[in-house]
């Protein structure tokens, strides 16, 4: 197979930037910051806050920082003990209280940044029924699961309790975990809400609050239920926003409910990835499916995106034909079926998920080197969140676009 068109890019850095501030007591009012002025940017984009006093120094190794001696131990233990970039410059920062606002490419330890700020914070504290502590709020149920999941490890080893709240699971389980007593909530929007509505969850004890992947969350039409939420939270409180991308339908959020953030950004105009290699290769539409059979048939795994759950679930349904391990991913399956489907997958007892844009936010899978888009993405975004499961942590990958 040819590849007439190929590009490669490398990010290039920022260095950390924020707001010097006096974090006030919990339950203190908010102390808002005068607009200030904002760098400028392309119609539509993201402009990030100006700089008025240097954040923190970054850390150099997880043993510099002030967090307890457990968790240190967890991540020694996962071979871990040299920061990524993100969480080298925000975690110095959100362990001392500031809010913090991070852009970073996927696959990046966004998870860890502001997980670890988290969990040292409720080190020794008692969890009461229904009042967490903490809040993540993720945009779909497998990203909030994966959190979860990532995080369990290190949450066990400072005693901290989880609970994980999305859709299409059932919510009276849900509700007596929250009764049981947790100190992390990482949930879905419209599932936490419903669960505020019915009284099992009540945030005015939280301390901390977290918007992953936030403009996906505006994207999606969750900015009524992410405000309601975080109107709920207590003034003084530790917010942070991460996202690999960033643009104006995040800034209302970051104006009313971030104060004087440490600003982390990693420019992503310059491609993704040195260890990503971009793709394009032209068939006719009578082509396309059969080219896409035959990258599906190589060895290793792959992630195949299409437009629509039809188009994804006659793609499988060829593949599974052509004795190809494919398993469709999308909205219309129920929560439990794409759990087990992503299992599968993360095991390779499936070797081509195909997806729609469903998958393309936050999904980790180790050794993934292959992401193919048989329908062109329509938003940058979404080239570079499909592009995103691939080349993570280091390791090197391809995107191809048919």
């Amino acid at each position: 197979m040819s590849h007439p068109y190929r590009t490669t890019g490398t990010s290039r850095s920022r260095p950390a930037q924020g707001y010097g501030r006096q974090r006030p007591a919990h339950g203190a009012p908010r102390p808002r910051t005068p607009s200030r002025p904002r760098s400028g940017g392309p119609s539509g984009e993201f402009a990030l806050p100006v700089t008025v006093t240097p954040a923190l120094p970054a850390a150099e190794s997880f043993a510099a920082l002030d967090m307890p001696e457990a968790l240190k131990r967890t991540l020694a233990r996962q071979g871990l003990t040299t920061p990524s970039e993100i969480q080298a410059a925000t975690l110095p920062n959100s362990l001392a209280g500031r809010d913090v606002l991070g852009r970073s490419r996927t696959g990046s330890g966004k998870t860890l940044a502001f997980g670890l700020a988290l969990l040292a914070g409720m080190d020794g504290r008692t969890a009461e029924p229904r009042r967490p502590l903490a809040v993540v709020l993720a945009p779909t149920r497998e990203l909030a699961q994966q959190v979860a999941d990532s995080l369990e490890p290190y949450a066990r080893s400072v005693g901290v309790r989880t609970a994980t709240v999305v859709g299409g699971m059932p919510i009276h389980r849900q509700a007596r975990s929250l009764r049981q007593g947790v100190h992390l909530v990482v949930a879905t929007p419209g599932r936490l809400r419903d669960l505020m509505e019915r009284g099992d969850c009540v945030l005015d004890r939280v301390e901390s609050a977290v918007l992953d992947e936030a403009d996906q969350m505006t994207d999606m039409g969750f900015m009524p239920q992410v405000t309601a939420i975080l109107q709920e939270v207590p003034a003084g409180g530790r917010r942070m926003l991460f996202s690999a991308t960033l643009d104006r339908n995040v800034d209302t959020l970051v104006r009313r409910f971030l104060n004087d953030p440490v600003v982390h950004s990693v420019d992503l105009s310059e491609g993704a990835v040195s260890t990503m290699e971009h793709h394009v290769v032209h068939v006719s539409p009578a082509e396309k499916k059969a080219v896409a059979t035959r990258i599906a048939a190589r060895e290793g795994r792959v992630i195949m995106f299409l437009d629509t759950k039809r188009a994804v679930d006659r793609m499988a349904e060829h593949l599974l034909a052509s004795g190809v391990l494919a398993a469709p991913l999308h909205g219309g399956r129920s929560q439990p079926q794409r759990t087990r489907t992503l299992d599968q997958f993360k095991r390779g007892d499936v070797t081509a998920l195909i997806a729609t844009n469903v998958a393309a936010r936050g999904i980790h899978v180790d050794g993934l080197d292959l992401v193919v888009n048989i329908d062109p993405p329509t938003d940058h975004k979404d080239y570079l969140h499909r592009g995103g499961r691939t080349a993570r942590a280091g390791e090197s990958g391809n995107v191809v676009t048919l």
